[in-house]
């Protein structure tokens, strides 16, 4: 007999769904392992990433930025200065993105 309660659980989610909800798509991985290397303006990192539309990339950092992987700092100035950066959280990342550079040098 099943109870109610364990009608009603769902299996825990694969880590690995959760860790490409957080860094999937074609731009965030490109966008997170350019800031690995340290604060980036928002045309360096469209340049960095291979050039993705500035919609794109705006909605993807900002995806990032909602899961606190990444911040956006505002500098009050005239033109504004817009630059982005890793969090803590996001700086966990690293390894994961270093691999996947790795791999992706390797299997060229």
């Amino acid at each position: 007999m099943v109870t109610e309660n364990a009608k009603k659980s769902k299996p825990a989610p694969c880590p690995v769904t959760k860790t490409m909800q957080v860094i999937g798509g074609k731009w965030k991985p490109m966008i997170l392992f350019n800031l690995l290397s340290g604060r980036k303006r928002f045309n360096e990192l469209q340049r960095l990433a291979g050039n993705p539309s500035a919609r794109v990339l705006t909605l993807q950092l900002r995806e990032l930025e909602n899961d606190k992987i990444i911040k956006r700092d505002v500098f009050d100035q005239i033109p504004p200065r817009v630059e982005y950066s890793l969090t803590a959280k996001g700086k966990t990342l690293g390894n994961v993105l270093e691999m996947m550079a790795q791999w992706g040098t390797e299997h060229r």
